[in-house]
């Protein structure tokens, strides 16, 4: 269940009990913040100037996590979290739509709505699984009578159905319930299940006890009565609640990616959450000891909200699948609005899903490495390139041709040095917080420089995407960073920087190369191939359209060398 932080005055929910202010609620349990009043305003009029174009949302209200999404008979569904009735969390459904490339998308009815005793108060998160036969299952997480939650199982009401309208809930539903040992309003978001040698099923569902994060283990013989294990999977210390928890083999070689149940030698093992405490997720690889049914993550990354990310920036409640048509994992992922809860009131709509990643293990083992799908590239339109550009201290440079608010941008660097790194202090362990200090307008040594997203012509409004490096005593440190303190004009918005640190030998290449996908109001990015990831929202009053220009610049005091760019004009899909 995903996150949703806009507040302003309170009514705070514990459990099922809450104290009220007037104007809204505080859904502690599920950190969602409750608009009553607005849950059912459906949009009369769907602004469309921060809309995206090759991003997927529905044409209007409120979507928060992807759900359950999976590859089926030459078919990929997408289920989503969705407010039938507002642009605001509430009335939540699971969407469904359909796709034959990931890119152009066909809505469907929603596939699951409360409609039984088991979740008449809510349809939350889960996964989809095939069982053997190539049968698909939804595990979701459903609100009882009681406020409970409580998993349930949905199955297709018609196989033939290459789109699988229909689902139907069977009336043993729910097949788990929280027991004495589990607080009943932190038990949520099952994972795809995995088949052990042993023959029998085995889920994870996100909880926690006080504050130790948890990933409850339950075993099933035949899939609808389970049996929670003696300990959990895994569990981290003062984490707070896991949210939307997902578990899934990487190959130690190569990209291809592994159905979730393989195990073995070859293979490293993959665990992510969502921090409800931090608003965060980070993952842990390591490895799965299936005969104890243990997960023990390596000591390569912190274990806790300061470990690895997916993506340092607004991305949440995501999810992969395994791709068996083209053999790779996809990960989806949702990227809240960071404008007021009016505002989306006014758009008619709220949310977005990132654009689908495929994933693998960094050859080093440290880390995972994402990018975009390759079928994204389809859409790109109109091209323009630039060679052999040195960049000097100061100097910024307008890249011409193309429309530049919907667009796709590959970018190398070359440095010419690195004697001018400024020092790297130990107390700099927080990225974003070194971006805070460190940001576009203050001038470097080799850096800051990368690219000026959705600019205005005089740059009063600008999303800065950059790298810095710095001089640690036994290395040199590489920092990327959104800083989109200048993107709008608007008064209110919400402007966070967001950044990572870039595991590059840049002392030895002297390289760095950059993609960035920008769409209207969203700005993803991929640092070093996909080494480290940022997606943020920016909502410019100037920078719009036709208006919206495209830079590349260096404030630090070393000269840069673009060796080459190319930027693409994205096209808008067909059905979205």
């Amino acid at each position: 269940m995903g996150i949703h932080n806009k507040v302003f005055s309170t009514c705070v929910f514990l459990v099922w009990f809450c104290f009220c202010l007037p104007g809204s609620i505080w859904v502690a349990e599920a950190s969602h913040v409750v608009y009553p009043e607005l849950q059912s305003v459906s949009p009369s009029i769907v602004d469309s100037q921060y809309r995206t174009g090759y991003h997927f949302q529905p044409p209007k209200n409120w979507i928060n996590d992807p759900n359950g999404p999976m590859y089926h008979n030459g078919i990929y569904h997408l289920f989503y979290q969705y407010n039938t009735n507002g642009s605001v969390w509430g009335n939540i459904v699971w969407a469904h739509s359909v796709s034959f490339d990931l890119i152009n998308w066909i809505p469907l009815e929603p596939a699951i709505y409360p409609s039984k005793k088991f979740d008449m108060n809510g349809t939350w998160s889960g996964s989809a699984t095939l069982l053997p036969g190539n049968k698909p299952v939804i595990f979701y997480t459903g609100i009882d009578p009681q406020g409970r939650q409580v998993q349930n199982l949905a199955f297709p009401k018609d196989l033939a159905d290459p789109y699988l309208r229909e689902w139907t809930k069977p009336d043993y539903n729910p097949v788990i319930q929280p027991d004495a040992s589990i607080e009943p309003s932190k038990f949520r978001d099952p994972t795809t299940a995995w088949f052990g040698l042993d023959g029998l099923w085995r889920i994870v569902i996100g909880s926690r006890r006080k504050m130790r994060g948890m990933a409850m283990l339950y075993r099933s013989r035949d899939f609808v009565r389970w049996v929670k294990a003696k300990h959990p999977l895994h569990s981290s210390k003062d984490t707070g609640m896991w949210e939307c928890p997902d578990f899934f083999p990487v190959s130690l070689k190569g990209k291809r990616g592994l159905e979730t149940s393989v195990s073995g030698p070859g293979v490293k093992h993959v665990l992510k959450v969502s921090l409800d405490m931090t608003r965060y997720e980070y993952y842990t690889m390591g490895t799965y000891y299936h005969m104890i049914d243990r997960y023990i993550p390596d000591n390569s990354s912190a274990d806790d909200h300061t470990g690895l990310r997916y993506d340092y920036g607004n991305f949440y409640a995501s999810k992969t699948f395994f791709d068996e048509a083209k053999q790779r994992r996809i990960l989806w992922g949702w990227s809240n609005e960071s404008d007021t809860v009016n505002d989306d009131k006014t758009k008619g709509w709220a949310g977005i899903q990132t654009i689908p990643r495929a994933l693998w293990l960094d050859p080093s083992g440290k880390q995972l490495v994402q990018w975009p799908v390759e079928e994204l590239e389809t859409l790109r339109g109109k091209q323009v390139n630039l060679y052999d550009k040195e960049l000097k201290s100061g100097d910024i440079y307008e890249v011409k041709g193309i429309s530049s608010a919907q667009a796709d941008v590959e970018v190398s660097f070359e440095i010419s040095g690195l004697d001018k790194a400024e020092p790297f202090e130990e107390f700099w362990s927080d990225p974003q917080v070194l971006c805070g200090q460190k940001g576009a307008a203050v001038e470097g040594g080799v850096g800051p420089f990368g690219l000026l997203v959705l600019a205005s012509g005089d740059r009063e409004e600008q999303t800065a995407v950059l790298f810095r490096v710095f001089k640690a005593p036994n290395k040199h440190v590489v920092l990327m960073c959104h800083d989109p303190s200048k993107s709008s004009l608007r008064p209110g918005v919400y402007k966070p920087n967001f950044a990572g640190f870039v595991d590059v030998d840049i002392n030895k290449t002297k390289k760095i190369s950059l993609r960035s996908l920008i769409d209207h109001s969203v700005v993803e990015s991929f640092g070093a191939e996909g080494k480290t990831c940022i997606t943020s929202r920016v909502y410019p009053s100037k920078a719009i359209g036709q208006d919206a220009h495209l830079f590349v610049f260096n404030n630090g005091s070393e000269d840069v060398r673009i060796t080459q760019l190319s930027a693409w004009e994205m096209t808008t899909p067909r059905m979205n």
